[in-house]
């Protein structure tokens, strides 16, 4: 028979070990990983609903990236694929091969290269795509595979949150140079105990900007500025660098300009560019103060745009993918929302022009706030109904946009994900000081 202080101590040493499972369970925990999706051989490559052009050689390497964060039995996967967009349909298939992490908890996004392999399948007037179906099928399995591996490489961690103006020549808009968002944002994990105490985990990087100094049009298959951006990131951290572009329609590009309307167009450039963003990041990440008990929540919901351009809706309903739905004249798609510490997070299934933007940022209820376009779908350019086929110089975008209507309701929907969400302490706090 035990005696009195035997009967004491084992349920207080039980109450001790729960409790410690208790705060385990608490605490942030982050994970990364990635992997190469370069074709070998080489296979052609995609700017836009053209015939997909061959190449013949590479710059850097077309990688998929993910990052996972867990807290208090939430997870949430943040995902960038090298390559033009990502449609729904590749990553929901993505999606049904991750295991501990719900659907609409997995967020998946393009950095937009356009020197990249044809993603959507694009027909061509007689209704034939000339994408490489296998490609794509391998490149779904490894962005599970990713995401997967990040799974088991959940650590304990804080974050570092930071945004802030991206300095030096990055980025311009080609239609009104000074219409586009300097604006980086930064979120950083960092290992939180052991070997990894204090060292990044994984760096994630939110700008607006088309990577396309090199282009679908002169036989090189390459990430673009965004290889070199992750290369920076990873030499000065020796962590893994993620990429999630931002509201860069209409048209927010690298700011490769030279003299005499001249502009540079190599892997030098790209270097340039992406190394001066990189440190950018860096540089205003430095002063950001520790979050050490951040909170983590998702929130998705599905919505449905009408297809008015006749361009978009043969593409949709005629690709291999088969992206459109029964109904031809309209499409379905996700938009999320995602608080993580004092940033909060919204994404664009296409290519937001700036002001819609600068609009739904300053409805945020936080200055930590994040635009994730070309996420879930990338469904052409999104504009406002004012700009909609109201000038020639917008011509372009606006046969390449779903319609008329779009932008009005991408901007109630979120604006709702927003108001019906609730506001994290952490985002309370920073807001208030």
């Amino acid at each position: 028979m035990l005696d009195s202080s035997q009967s004491f101590t084992l349920p207080f040493s039980l109450l001790l070990f729960c409790f410690s499972l208790g705060i385990q369970s608490q605490q942030l925990k982050v994970g990364a990983a990635m992997r190469n999706i370069t074709p070998d051989p080489l296979i052609a490559v995609s700017g836009g609903v053209d015939t997909p052009k061959p190449a013949n050689v590479k710059k850097g390497e077309l990688t998929v990236r993910a990052m996972v964060l867990e807290k208090a039995g939430e997870r949430i996967a943040i995902v960038n694929i090298d390559n033009l967009g990502w449609p729904a349909v590749l990553g929901n298939r993505s999606k049904a091969m991750i295991k501990g992490i719900s659907p609409e908890n997995i967020v998946i996004g393009a950095t937009h290269t356009h020197s990249a392999p044809d993603a959507y399948a694009f027909p061509d007037k007689s209704g034939k795509s000339a994408a490489d179906m296998a490609y794509l099928d391998w490149c779904v399995v490894q962005t599970a595979n990713a995401v997967n591996e990040a799974i088991e490489n959940l650590e304990p961690a804080y974050l570092k949150i930071a945004v802030g103006e991206a300095k030096g020549k990055i980025a311009y808009n080609y239609y009104a140079p000074q219409l586009y968002d300097p604006r980086c944002g930064i979120i950083q994990a960092l290992g939180s105990n052991g070997k990894n105490k204090d060292k990044p985990i994984v760096t994630l990087i939110n700008y607006a900007i088309h990577p396309e100094v090199i282009g679908s049009n002169q036989g090189i298959l390459s990430p673009d500025l965004i290889g070199p951006l992750y290369n920076r990131i990873t030499s000065k951290t020796k962590g893994l660098a993620v990429f999630m572009n931002g509201a860069q329609g209409g048209m927010v590009t690298a700011d490769n300009r030279l003299d005499k309307g001249n502009e540079a167009n190599d892997w030098e450039e790209c270097n340039r560019i992406g190394n001066l963003l990189a440190d950018e990041a860096l540089r205003l990440l430095a002063d950001a103060k520790p979050q050490r008990d951040p909170q983590i929540f998702a929130q998705s919901k599905q919505v449905i745009f009408p297809i008015e351009s006749e361009m978009m809706r043969f593409i949709l309903n005629n690709s291999p993918l088969s992206i459109g739905t029964s109904d031809k004249n309209k499409i379905s798609t996700t938009i999320t929302l995602l608080n993580i510490g004092t940033a909060q997070v919204l994404t664009i299934p296409g290519e937001a022009l700036p002001n819609i933007g600068y609009y739904l940022k300053r409805k945020m209820p936080t200055d930590h706030s994040f635009l994730f376009g070309l996420t879930n779908d990338a469904f052409g350019y999104i504009l406002t109904k004012e700009d909609y086929n109201s000038f020639k110089r917008y011509e372009y975008i606006t046969k390449t946009s779903l319609g008329e209507m779009t932008g009005e309701i991408l901007v109630t929907e979120l604006l709702e994900l927003i108001n019906k969400s609730p506001i994290p302490d952490s985002i309370k706090t920073y807001s208030s000081n």
